[in-house]
């Protein structure tokens, strides 16, 4: 088990060359960070079977009162809870706090249709209050139900 940066030691068909009218920007984004290596921005982990996960973008940050936040932590705490599949983190415009946290869910595993969102929601804001802090907890999020006729919020 290991996790760090996803880099490319060799060219691919369809691979970018360059920035439009920045090609500065683009040896420094890419090519600098890992010399001899092609540097995705995507963090990964290898598991002990050999299995890489990709864990998100390395430079998603949100900043919320003042405090910098990397969406993929965010996002790694919220799918250890068993009802979740998956998750995304971005940050929308808060007139007070600079950023908000949005948390939108993508599919839930095998729960029923009586699994009670407010309740889930609020598990998940504990669980990242306990995990990371009291500031990283979502003040909204967005739950999908696969194959359910509409969406609820908490």
């Amino acid at each position: 088990n290991t996790s760090g940066a996803l880099c490319i030691s060799q060219a691919w068909p369809g691979m970018a060359r360059t920035i439009y009218n920045d090609h500065k920007r683009f040896l420094e984004t890419y090519l600098t960070p890992y010399p001899g290596f092609f540097f995705t921005g995507d963090g990964v982990r290898r598991t002990s079977e050999g299995y890489y996960e990709l864990t998100g973008r390395l430079d998603d940050i949100i900043n919320i009162s003042g405090h910098r936040l990397g969406t993929a932590e965010v996002e790694d705490v919220v799918n250890h809870h068993v009802a979740v599949a998956e998750s995304a983190v971005v940050g929308y415009p808060h007139e007070i706090k600079g950023e908000g946290k949005m948390l939108a869910f993508l599919p839930l595993k095998c729960l029923s249709q009586d699994y009670c969102t407010a309740t889930l929601a609020a598990e998940l804001r504990e669980l990242i209050s306990q995990k990371i802090a009291k500031y990283a907890a979502p003040e909204y999020i967005q739950v999908t139900h696969a194959g359910w006729s509409n969406t609820h919020h908490g």
